[in-house]
């Protein structure tokens, strides 16, 4: 087994954790920014409608619509997106759209205040999907910062994430947006590096005025989620 360049984290219970998913452990790198300005990876167009096997044995037939060969894979799409009643918008967008030896796949998910006041949004993390699994329990999404317990061209953990218990709480002033880039990893015990299918993703946060926080009588609780397709 090859460790990524992502930092290994120590074990815990993910079971115990209060948030959809998991959370991170604290990052130097993971500020409450999120901001993040890394490019799309460019996926090489191919020529002729040959086929190869994909990294981590997702090679699938024609019929089952394998990308073709030179592109990597299995590939991300997102296809599907909630639409909520909140003080902030969600957006999810593909940065980097199917593994390969170097990198997983890559979402980039933002959240913008569009009330003409400041707002205090938590939990800080979970509100941009960081550390967050899907509802089956297959991929979660990590930060691209550190180094986790995969071998690279598979992207499945062999070991859960740690994270810290904190309930961490960002400020967003009016207009602005919070993004956090993320790597889709497969979770411990899944036969196939990055199983193929349609998953779905879906936090709950709080926002409030700033001065209440997102935790204060004034706040209030959302939920926000989407789906993506690996093929």
């Amino acid at each position: 087994m090859m460790t990524t360049r992502r930092s290994l984290l120590t074990y815990c219970a993910l079971a115990t954790l209060p948030l959809a998913g998991c959370l991170g452990t604290a990052d130097p790198a993971d500020d409450e920014s999120g901001a993040d300005t890394t490019d799309p990876t460019p996926t090489p167009t191919p020529s002729g409608n040959t086929t190869d096997d994909l990294p981590g044995g997702n090679a699938t037939d024609d019929a089952g619509g394998t990308r073709l060969r030179g592109t990597g894979g299995p590939g991300v799409t997102v296809v599907d997106t909630d639409t909520v009643d909140a003080a902030v918008e969600h957006a999810v967008e593909v940065v980097t759209d199917a593994a390969t030896e170097d990198a997983p796949p890559g979402l980039r998910v933002s959240v913008t205040n569009t009330t003409d006041e400041t707002l205090a949004v938590g939990e800080g993390r979970a509100v941009v999907f960081a550390y967050v699994s899907d509802t089956a329990g297959s991929l979660v999404l990590l930060p691209p910062e550190g180094e986790y317990p995969a071998e690279a061209g598979c992207w499945r953990l062999a070991d859960p994430v740690a994270v810290t218990m904190e309930y961490r709480t960002r400020t967003l002033d009016p207009g602005e947006t919070a993004t956090r880039e993320l790597d889709v990893y497969a979770l411990p015990g899944e036969d196939a590096c990055l199983p193929v299918g349609e998953y779905r993703f879906e936090t709950t946060f709080r926002t409030g005025p700033a001065d209440d926080g997102a935790t204060g009588d004034a706040a209030t609780e959302h939920s926000w989620g989407f789906s993506v397709l690996l093929e």
